[in-house]
């Protein structure tokens, strides 16, 4: 699908920046919502206070009590990378607190499905736990909390999930997006929510002389901040001032190595020096071999990864969760080929007929690979789609995923609404969302979700956009341009890493890794080593072409020890294609 590439205007008032702040960077953060220049501190002593969340005091008297008995706490995680990294904080946090008693347990996607189940819960009652803390979930399992109370456990639910207009009777909440909730920080993911409820937890327990007592040293807080960094960069939050703070944290204990073994053993299977780590390090080279645990077997083999402290035991858990992820690859390229077998029938319509939202089955998928291959159309087509997989008997799981005009779990609200037996189970966020319907009603529901869709779509809200920082001059297309970029992030959802757009004079073009175009390119003198990953290959390598309009980063590669500036090419088209 064409892009169409629309250049960022800067808003009618921008803020005075101190002149250390390089012009294009004032430029770039005015263009980001930056409205003061304490937007742009990242110190932890601008992370905004717990006390605003809501019965913050009630979990952290519940944990306390708990502690004090030291009964045994049962930590209820999500099969996803900020599920496993929330139950890893949960577990050091509790462990360097004095808890004696704790254990976790996730629930198998393919067994149990998402959350505090009443089926988990039969599994939770052997280990007979005096409390189950949940994180990143539990905000819609009214019926598995019911099953836990009625079986003598105490719930605390800590999650970041959108509530439904009834919560479930935990005995206490921590979710800044639940009603009367005043805390500002509404984008944190399950990891940070669980965070900032042990920061609570400390600080009372201080208060009380806890560690003193105990024998214990405090625990360093910001020793789990890599962990937090890792899980809010995967679950693609908004990165606003509170989320880079924790992330911008997190990747400075990472580069120092004062981080987790398992989050060091995770970057050396990906080949990434921890010296030189990004935010987009830890969402495309280590979050995907976390997720691998979930999608393709047990998310504990991922969760133990994160909470050992034996470097050989990391590396060891490391390279089973990058196994997993190669054999995950397989899978998803053969769904991928399958999938576009199915979009090739469609395109061959009229583009009018094209469903609004896209929904796609195949008997042969496979479920943990499902949400994968939903952004992979989604990115390619530009429009809300629904990868459905068989799940139990006469039951379709579905995940969603959406594009920024459309928010999904609204979607499926407004269609659970008017058709209550349609959809049996659903959840999720503005972008990305699960369900569960009868296989029996895939047509039907199909037919629902285009309706609905285009009840508040136009065939221009489909229209892919690439949103450009504008042209970048050609003395600034050097390495120490790029490594300034870098290193003003944390970039990523809501804070996007800049982009620039501009002709260039093609001088090399060359296919590898049958996907992938890499180029010279040339400014007036100066000459670029660019790439464009998963290229159109009816259309690329052009060797008639000449010159190129593309939109672009500036990224620096590193290399046998060697540090250059390189262009990576969000799309291209031959020059003169621009309008």
């Amino acid at each position: 699908m064409k892009k169409k590439i629309i250049r960022r205007q800067l808003p009618a008032s921008a803020i005075a920046f101190p002149e250390t702040v390089h012009p294009l960077l004032q430029r770039i953060y005015s263009t980001r919502g930056i409205g003061s220049v304490q937007d742009l501190e990242r110190g932890l002593e601008n992370l905004l206070p717990y006390a605003g969340l809501k019965d913050i005091d009630k979990a952290v008297a519940l944990l306390t009590r708990v502690l004090q008995q030291q009964g045994k706490m049962l930590i209820v995680g999500d099969f996803d990378a900020d599920g496993a990294t929330s139950t890893a904080v949960a577990v050091r946090a509790l462990r360097s607190f004095g808890a004696q008693q704790i254990d976790f347990l996730v629930p198998n996607r393919f067994a149990f499905g998402y959350g505090l189940t009443p089926e988990l819960v039969e599994v939770a009652k052997e280990m007979k736990p005096a409390l189950i803390i949940t994180v990143d979930n539990g905000i819609a399992n009214h019926a598995g909390v019911a099953a836990a109370k009625a079986a003598g456990m105490a719930v605390l639910i800590t999650d970041h999930h959108l509530p439904a207009p009834t919560l479930p009777e935990a005995d206490a909440i921590v979710n800044p997006n639940q009603l009367e909730d005043s805390f500002p920080g509404k984008n944190l993911a399950g990891v940070g929510v669980i965070f900032y409820v042990m920061l609570a937890l400390r600080r009372h327990l201080t208060g009380l002389d806890w560690f003193n007592q105990q024998g214990l040293a405090a625990p360093n807080m910001a020793a789990l901040l890599d962990i937090v960094a890792l899980g809010t960069v995967a679950d693609l939050v908004p990165l606003d001032r509170n989320n880079r703070v924790l992330v911008h944290q997190g990747l400075r204990r990472i580069r120092s190595k004062l981080c987790a073994p398992g989050i060091l053993a995770l970057l050396e299977v990906a080949n990434r020096e921890p010296q030189r780590i990004t935010a987009s390090d830890l969402g495309y080279a280590v979050a995907p071999k976390l997720n691998a645990a979930g999608r393709m077997d047990d998310m504990s083999l991922g969760i133990n990864c994160l909470i050992t402290d034996d470097p050989a035991q990391a590396r060891q858990l490391a390279q089973s969760l990058n196994r997993l992820n190669e054999e995950r690859r397989v899978i998803e390229q053969d769904m991928h080929e399958s999938a576009l077998e199915t979009l090739a029938l469609w395109q061959r319509k009229d583009q009018s007929q094209l469903p609004m939202g896209i929904c796609l089955f195949n008997p042969a998928w496979h479920q943990g690979v499902i949400g994968i291959l939903a952004s992979r159309i989604k990115e390619r087509i530009h429009r809300p789609v629904i990868v459905f997989a068989p799940s139990s008997e006469g039951e379709l799981k579905g995940s969603a995923r959406s594009i920024s005009t459309v928010h999904i779990r609204d979607v499926l609200a407004k269609i659970a609404t008017a058709s209550p037996t349609l959809i049996k189970r659903f959840g999720g966020h503005a972008m990305a969302a699960g369900l569960t319907i009868d296989a029996k009603d895939y047509d039907l529901f199909s037919q629902r979700f285009d309706e609905v869709l285009r009840e508040q779509l136009r065939e221009e809200d489909l229209q892919q956009l690439v949103h450009s920082d504008g042209e970048l001059a050609e003395e600034d297309l050097n390495l120490k341009m790029a490594e300034l970029l870098e290193e003003a992030g944390p970039w990523g959802q809501a804070f996007p890493e800049p982009i620039f757009d501009d002709t260039f004079r093609v001088l090399e073009q060359r296919l590898v890794a049958n996907k992938h175009l890499k180029m010279t390119l040339a400014k007036g003198q100066r000459h670029l080593d660019a790439v464009a990953f998963n290229i159109d290959q009816a259309q690329w390598p052009n060797y008639r072409c000449e010159q190129i309009y593309a939109a672009y980063r500036l990224d620096v590669n590193e290399y046998r020890n060697k540090r250059t500036v390189q262009l990576i090419v969000e799309h291209l088209e031959p020059a003169g294609g621009a309008n």
